[in-house]
């Protein structure tokens, strides 16, 4: 801004200024007539008010606002006034009528403040670096000179015009005291007063109106000068735009607190968007939320204004014609047509991408929509406090023996809890206690408020599976059935994979069938667990067939299935079966490994054809793979079966030449085979190189030395022996209580022979009919050995 002269030393003097002050307060606070100017008029004094700079100031001394309450500056305007700012408002839209619309204008009765001079039609100063002129609009318009009453109205537009007028004080103090540092408070208060009231009485001869409207800034008048005026218009502009941007602070604030932006700033929160962008989003969700609530509140009041409008037209037409027909002249002009949105009738329908989104399908599909998100994203559980945080405290601390019934008992009367309240709590015993988890989760199953459907006694039986807790496992299934809750699909997995670890054939089959019955395909897992259970119950052709099955369905098996059932084809000698698994095993990718041909070498062994089984072992060598302790084991036990003790030992010694070292392993196939020779010094000999390795002898060594010893009839040995045979008769199956029963006969020792039989039968397995002959020979022959017992 351009340099600017402020009051004149000789309007400072005391006796002017005081006289400025009472010709401004005369009219409301005395009702008199003033006295007489001093020399110096008023008129004159005002003509040289001009301003310069801007700067900020503190807040407006407590004289001033004292003086501004005394006077009632609500009754500043008068009714003309209002009409003033009314048509202007009509004529001069805002370009940002979003920001303006809601801002009330001043519409108290305002009265006379100053006198200017009556001459208005000096020339305007054209100033091209006025800025923008005040923008003021309102919800409301005066019609009349009549008094509002209303004291609602009254109170809002007095607040408005308040803030206003002390924004505009608190700027125009700042100037005037950085140029006239020299006064005092009351002289800066005496040139705010009659500044406020210049412009009141502008705004009242509605010259407002007029500067708007026109391309120049500057009133019709003299008092003020074009810089003053100027400056007036520049602290008016920044007020309304500081109380602007005020109101619209306030509204954000609202838009920031709704529902929706919540919601949306939550999702947000939940999939990992934090800190200053969750914040600019939160920002930007509200603003756009309030510029829609502005759009289509501008939009009513657009379609009210065009719906008056064509009232009026309407009213307009019917007076003609009423004109016309008492005139008696035929006119022909056409009715004037109404500019408005057309009127809808039906329903509406809407239309996205083809989708007819009406269509009240797409309500059900909502519905459903809905419900999935409930559950994606579930509720949070409710607070606990007070008495019902020591209860939820108390039942944590319970030991496994004590029972959670009257606590859970206690707990639910406090807290009514839902379905994610019952979750947490189980959650945090499940971290604290396993065993007393189990305990209440089987109570929780009966609770109404738990909503309690199929997948929970899954999860619960599975959890029981997986700790091997089998008869739990099933009674939580009996309780399932009780309740009338059917099995489902998840549940029928659960206990395949329950019963195949347990070894529970019939059962696993049991639940393979529902799953079937019911139309579903098993999956890798289950045909995985059916498998193992066919092996485990030495049914490896069954086993087979389902992992041709597998293979039909393009399912490839993994090589633990196929060394499973491998394994099992070569205990049980079908060689037949072990060489179709280990061809597959080649065609599914899998080259021949120690392992493989080790398992066929075992298969061939079991079925005494030790050359097939000596031609497998020479081609592992071939392959590049060494013989370990176990494939060597397998091969002497195949020259086992056969007897065929020189083949052995030129095993041996080649492999022994190659820097092979025997293991415990063909060390307890070569003892028992001189178990079965009753070479005893050579079998106690190879005992020896056991122990020098530092392990204990397998249990199979035991049972051919318990053999051996009976048949000697070396009783102490045989009697250690058959100890811990008996230690571990779990352990023994039939051909093993069979080789002991007759190695306790030849050495007659009948009695024992006759318990270990009795065990035999007591573990279900029946004894051969030539081992019951033998036994039956045994107790005829009159001198028997006495028992070891």
């Amino acid at each position: 801004m351009s340099s600017i002269s402020f009051f004149p030393d000789e309007f400072l003097r005391p006796s002017v200024f005081s006289y400025s002050l009472s010709l401004s307060l005369s009219p409301v606070c005395t009702g008199t007539t003033p006295p007489p100017p001093p020399p110096v008029s008023r008129h004159s004094l005002l003509l040289r008010l001009l301003f310069t700079s801007s700067s900020e100031s503190p807040l407006f001394s407590v004289d001033f606002l004292c003086s501004l309450q005394d006077m009632n500056l609500k009754h500043f305007f008068s009714r003309q006034t209002i009409n003033n700012i009314s048509r202007l408002n009509a004529r001069i839209s805002s370009p940002h009528p979003y920001i303006y619309k809601n801002i009330s204008t001043i519409t108290t009765s305002i009265s006379s403040f100053t006198h200017s001079p009556t001459n208005h039609d000096s020339n305007l100063i054209k100033n091209p670096n006025f800025p923008n002129p005040i923008q003021l609009s309102c919800n409301r318009y005066a019609h009349s000179n009549h008094p509002i009453s209303d004291p609602e109205e009254e109170s809002e537009e007095d607040g408005t015009m308040n803030e206003f007028l002390s924004r505009f004080v608190w700027i125009m103090r700042g100037k005037l005291s950085e140029v006239y540092t020299d006064c005092d408070k009351k002289t800066i208060d005496g040139m705010l007063l009659i500044i406020v009231g210049k412009v009141v009485s502008e705004m009242e001869k509605g010259l407002l109106e007029q500067m708007l409207g026109s391309a120049v800034a500057t009133p019709s008048h003299d008092d003020f000068s074009e810089d003053l005026w100027k400056t007036v218009w520049e602290i008016s502009n920044e007020v309304l735009d500081d109380m602007n941007k005020a109101r619209k602070k306030e509204k954000m604030k609202g838009f920031l607190q709704s529902e929706e932006v919540k919601e949306m700033s939550r999702f947000a929160g939940e999939v990992g968007i934090r800190g200053e962008m969750l914040r600019e989003l939160r920002y930007k969700w509200a603003r756009e939320k309030m510029e829609e609530s502005e759009f289509y509140a501008n939009l009513e009041s657009l379609r009210k204004e065009e719906a008056k409008e064509g009232e009026t037209v309407d009213n307009k037409f019917e007076i003609m014609a009423e004109e016309a027909v008492g005139n008696e002249f035929a006119m022909d002009e056409e009715r004037p047509k109404v500019i408005s949105l057309p009127k809808r009738h039906g329903k509406i329908r809407y239309k996205i991408y083809g989708l007819d989104l009406s269509d009240p399908k797409w309500a059900e599909v909502a519905d459903k929509i809905h419900e999935t998100g409930e559950v994606i994203w579930p509720q949070e559980p409710k607070s606990i406090s007070g008495k019902c945080k020591l209860v939820d405290e108390r039942i944590l601390s319970l030991k496994e023996e004590e029972d959670p019934s009257p606590l859970l008992a206690e707990w639910v009367e406090l807290l009514q809890p839902n379905r994610i309240d019952w979750i947490t709590l189980l959650d945090r015993l499940k971290e604290k206690n396993s065993l007393l988890y189990f305990k209440v989760a089987e109570l929780v199953l009966r609770e109404e408020s738990f909503q309690t459907n199929s997948h929970d006694y899954s999860k619960l039986i599975e959890a029981h599976a997986k700790e091997n807790r089998l008869e739990d496992a099933e009674r939580i299934l009996k309780n399932m059935n009780e309740k009338g809750i059917l099995p489902d699909i998840l549940t029928f997995t659960v206990l395949v994979h329950m019963y195949s670890k347990a070894g529970n054939l019939g059962r696993a089959k049991e639940a393979f069938e529902n799953l079937r019955s019911q139309g579903v395909q098993p999956d890798m897992r289950i045909y995985n667990s059916m498998i193992m259970a066919y092996v485990k119950a030495a049914q490896p052709k069954l086993g087979e067939s389902l992992m041709r099955e597998m293979e039909a369905r393009d399912m490839k098996p993994t090589k633990e299935i196929y060394m499973a059932l491998l394994g099992s084809f070569a205990q049980r000698g079908d060689v037949g079966g072990a060489q179709r698994i280990a061809t597959t095993m080649q065609f599914a990718g899998f080259q021949p490994s120690l392992e493989s041909c080790t398992l066929l070498v075992e298969a061939f062994g079991q079925a005494k054809d030790p050359d097939q089984a000596r031609e497998n072992f020479d081609y592992m060598i071939k392959l590049g793979h060494r013989p370990d302790d176990r494939c060597t084991a397998s091969m002497i036990a195949a020259y086992e079966k056969c007897n065929l003790l020189d083949k052995a030992l030129n095993l041996l010694l080649e492999l022994e030449k190659d820097g092979f070292e025997l293991g415990v392993a063909t060390y307890s196939v070569l003892v028992d085979w001189l178990a079965k020779l009753q070479l005893l010094d050579e079998a106690e000999q190879l005992l020896g190189k056991i122990a020098e390795q530092g392990e204990n002898p397998p249990f199979k060594v035991h049972i051919s030395l318990c053999e051996m010893y009976s048949k000697a009839g070396v009783e102490k040995k045989a009697l250690q022996a058959l100890g811990l045979v008996e230690a571990k008769k779990d352990q023994l199956g039939p051909e093993e209580y069979e080789r002991i029963i007759r190695g306790l006969l030849d050495g007659r020792f009948v009695q024992d022979a006759r318990r270990m039989l009795g065990w035999m039968e007591a573990r279900g397995f029946s004894a051969s009919e030539n081992l019951r002959v033998a036994l039956m020979a045994s107790q005829a022959l009159r001198h028997n050995r006495p028992t070891m017992r």
